[in-house]
């Protein structure tokens, strides 16, 4: 018989758990990564809509939101803060999860911390297990609830963010049953908002109802605790299909989120494995004939685009992004993805030179690419972004991501603060 999913994970969020010091450290950079992204994405018109509206509904200063000085209820304050983070689309992806896990997780753990003045460790760790908690969720739910139309973010992401506040309410494991199935009804977001100011809400959805749900049964609320389960539960209600064995297997041992992707690309994150593939390919401009990309089939559909017209389309074309890079653009800038790189002729005679092969032998998260040279020879690269990475080169490069949106004065002192500091309200 297979476990109880919703008691397992409110176990795991009410007692005293000790994170590997790789998962913490983990946790730290997607923190990092959280907070500049946030804060590059707050002049987005989604941002200021959804900061506008909040703002003046106004309430009890509790914490702080990317691009404003003003304090606002928690429950607000994560809706902006998720929204405002995943306005860019370039925040951290758990490839198990089928989402991101920081742009639901982090916006409740941290209004939940302001409001209640707990440290910055407490935050990161309740945070760290709010998303190995939403990993373990879309591991349950599955690719079916994925393909069926369910945005995972939104959906996985609010069992995550109502995890982290309520360990950090300081509920008791059946309390946090009852967060979980008072989240179940609350949980949602479809893929069909894709490519509209609708997907970034979807995230500030998720960050809001975990910390209403936590707040609510924090104060007496009482829910089927078990909604998440049944003929009549969140998972059969919404195609989950319920791998239970699977989501469930090395819980409060092994942590998933340590795997995490991070996005050093400014572009559709399923384009990064041939980027990646390519920076291991030394060529120049000149020297190139052909490029060929195998490419896992699900992305010839999603960002296979051969002649964008504008700088969103162009993170959106293997062509473009590959033709940049080899010109010596930095794929990490937002500004280098501009309308006006659409109509660059060295970029557009490299886009040509581009042939995208979907190959079923790939996995989702591996690319391929060839560069057949101008003397008849051929380099190779490939690339599977689930693969190993040095912490030490992880810290760099997240860094480095960090630094082209914030400056490098901003992700000293946020770094530092995250590794020692104390109070919540200097992250953002």
């Amino acid at each position: 018989m297979a476990e109880n999913l919703t008691s397992r994970l409110a176990e795991f969020a009410s007692d005293v758990v000790l994170p590997s010091e790789t998962a913490l450290t983990v946790a730290r950079l997607s923190a990092l990564d959280w907070i500049a992204v946030g804060r590059a994405g707050a002049d987005e018109p989604v941002a200021r809509i959804v900061r506008d509206m909040a703002m003046g509904e106004g309430g009890a200063a509790h914490a702080k939101v990317f691009g404003s000085d003003i304090r606002l209820p928690a429950r607000a304050a994560a809706l902006i803060n998720g929204t405002t983070s995943h306005a860019l689309d370039y925040d951290d992806t758990h490839f198990a999860h089928i989402g991101h896990p920081s742009v639901a997780v982090f916006p409740a753990a941290l209004a939940v911390a302001q409001s209640t003045e707990v440290s910055i460790q407490d935050m990161l760790s309740a945070a760290l297990i709010g998303m190995e908690a939403s990993i373990r969720v879309g591991v349950w739910l599955g690719r079916t609830h994925y393909q069926t139309g369910f945005h995972q973010t939104a959906t996985a992401g609010a069992f995550g963010a109502a995890v982290a506040a309520a360990r950090l309410l300081g509920l008791n494991a059946k309390q946090t049953e009852h967060v979980l199935g008072l989240t179940a009804t609350r949980a949602a977001g479809l893929k069909a908002q894709f490519g509209t100011m609708g997907k970034p809400y979807n995230a500030g959805l998720a960050a809001s109802a975990g910390v209403e749900a936590a707040q609510l049964v924090a104060l007496g609320l009482v829910a089927n605790p078990q909604a998440m389960l049944g003929d009549f539960g969140f998972g059969a209600t919404h195609h989950g299909e319920g791998n239970v064995d699977a989501a469930l297997s090395g819980l409060g041992s092994e942590w998933l989120f340590e795997s995490v992707s991070h996005k050093f690309h400014a572009c559709c994150h399923g384009l990064h494995a041939a980027l990646e593939a390519l920076r291991e390919v030394d060529v120049a401009e000149q020297e190139v004939s052909e490029i060929m990309v195998h490419t896992h089939p699900r992305w010839m559909s999603v960002c296979n685009q051969h002649n964008p017209t504008t700088g969103l389309g162009a993170k959106f074309s293997y062509g473009t992004v590959l033709a940049m890079m080899v010109l010596g653009y930095d794929t990490a800038r937002l500004d280098s993805f501009s309308d006006a790189i659409c109509t660059d002729p060295r970029v557009k005679r490299l886009r040509d030179c581009v042939e995208v092969i979907a190959d079923d032998s790939l996995v989702e998260t591996e690319a391929m690419v060839a560069v057949l040279r101008r003397d008849g020879s051929t380099l190779r690269g490939q690339h599977d972004l689930t693969g190993p990475v040095e912490i030490d080169q992880r810290i760099l490069r997240v860094q480095a991501k960090a630094t082209a949106l914030i400056g490098a004065s901003e992700v000293d002192r946020i770094w530092g603060n995250l590794a020692l500091g104390t109070d919540c309200s200097c992250l953002i």
